[in-house]
């Protein structure tokens, strides 16, 4: 495969975009700079472009069935070479989204009124989806070095219902390694709590760094137990509207199941979601690879501007694409930064406290765009803390 071109900037205005299009909806002014949304300004593999291409000259748009074996060969093919897991095709269960997926299994995994567990800071969509779902949210504030016995503290006191795992975890891009997530497993089966891992964000992380999913244990889970992923956040797609479930137990696959045909009426698969999710997974691991590399040199790059322009020392997450910056060093507040950033700056970074407890003080910013990007965002955050110094 040559060389994937991710330097060149690609305008993404006019798309509809919720990042560059909308960003309004969130800070209140358009057409700022934006690090916003978790997707990528990139454009997909050129694969998927090709397959899309091919399908639209056929102009066939039908009901598309997703329980197909391509569809979930694609995935159990992807499962064992990328992270030498083995999943039986049985299985895997189509979701329109992987927050779809998680609102259905909070309905289906507990009860109203009920206790679920993350670490936080977390992404605020489990947030509104807990809650909006009349579920009782406990967060457990973590950082990169979390003890994990505090979770068992936590099952103990709260006796929740469901433990909700962002595995790697989105915003601290935390790699959860083998012993932690064994021993997230062990605390649920004692406890009998049930566990969803999110595991849209497995797929891209830094070189070397070693991930494992959920469903290396599924044989060991005694609970009610998933896997919620999608092609999506790697490959960059989105917008094709295309995710799945992993559910090992037979009658909680078929709840679900009865759950998205009879009770949500959703059946037939986006097609060119499915399509695309296929091309990606058969044969899109290279570019993949290639992104990531990108992306690391993104953070090295990030890292290195902070502590020289800022005195910020950056750890580097072992994975996703979004960068986590504490600026409780720099001594200012981030009400202030804010207002710089977007009145003077015309840039948009996420306020780390819609992420929850441990949130405060802290910038959530996406680095999976083009080199030029990064450098121009950090140049203007770092001109916006010193805007604000010298007006002290």
């Amino acid at each position: 495969m040559t060389k994937v071109d991710f330097d060149s900037v690609v305008n993404r205005y006019e798309t509809y975009s919720t990042q560059w299009d909308y960003v309004k909806d969130r800070f209140g002014v358009a057409n700022l700079l934006p690090f916003t949304i978790s997707d990528m300004d990139f454009k997909a593999p050129q694969g998927v472009s090709d397959v899309i291409e091919q399908t639209a000259k056929r102009g066939l748009f039908g009901y598309t069935r997703w329980n197909n074996p391509e569809f979930k060969g694609a995935i159990v093919n992807w499962f064992d070479q990328r992270y030498q897991v083995t999943i039986d095709p049985q299985e895997i269960v189509y979701s329109p989204s992987v927050i779809f997926s998680l609102a259905k299994l909070i309905e289906q995994f507990s009860q109203p009124k009920g206790k679920i567990v993350t670490f936080s800071p977390c992404y605020d969509a489990f947030i509104n989806t807990v809650t909006a779902n009349d579920r009782q949210l406990v967060e457990l504030e973590i950082t990169p070095d979390v003890d994990l016995q505090q979770l068992e503290q936590i099952f103990i006191k709260e006796q929740p219902q469901m433990f909700l795992l962002c595995n790697p975890q989105n915003p601290l891009g935390i790699a959860w390694s083998k012993v932690q997530l064994k021993l997230m497993v062990d605390l649920c089966n004692q406890y009998q709590v049930a566990i969803i891992s999110d595991e849209i964000h497995m797929d891209v992380v830094r070189k070397n760094t070693e991930v494992h999913s959920l469903a290396e244990y599924f044989k060991q889970v005694t609970v009610k137990g998933a896997v919620i992923t999608s092609a999506s956040k790697a490959f960059n797609i989105p917008a094709l509207g295309c995710s799945y479930v992993l559910l090992p137990d037979e009658d909680v696959r078929e709840m679900f199941l009865f759950t998205l045909k009879q009770k949500n009426a959703l059946s037939s698969v986006p097609y060119l979601g499915m399509l695309a999710t296929i091309e990606c997974y058969n044969h899109q691991a290279e570019w993949l690879d290639q992104l990531n590399d990108y992306i690391d040199d993104n953070f090295k790059y990030m890292a290195a501007f902070l502590k020289k322009e800022l005195d910020i020392d950056y750890p580097i997450p072992n994975a996703t694409y979004l960068g986590w910056i504490d600026i409780q060093s720099l001594g200012i507040s981030m009400a202030d930064l804010q207002k710089e950033l977007v009145e003077k700056q015309r840039v948009a970074i996420m306020d780390g406290q819609i992420y929850g407890y441990g949130g405060s003080n802290h910038l959530r910013y996406n680095l999976g765009a083009p080199r030029s990007k990064i450098e121009i965002g950090l140049n203007k955050l770092a001109a916006a803390v010193r805007a604000i110094k010298n007006r002290a």
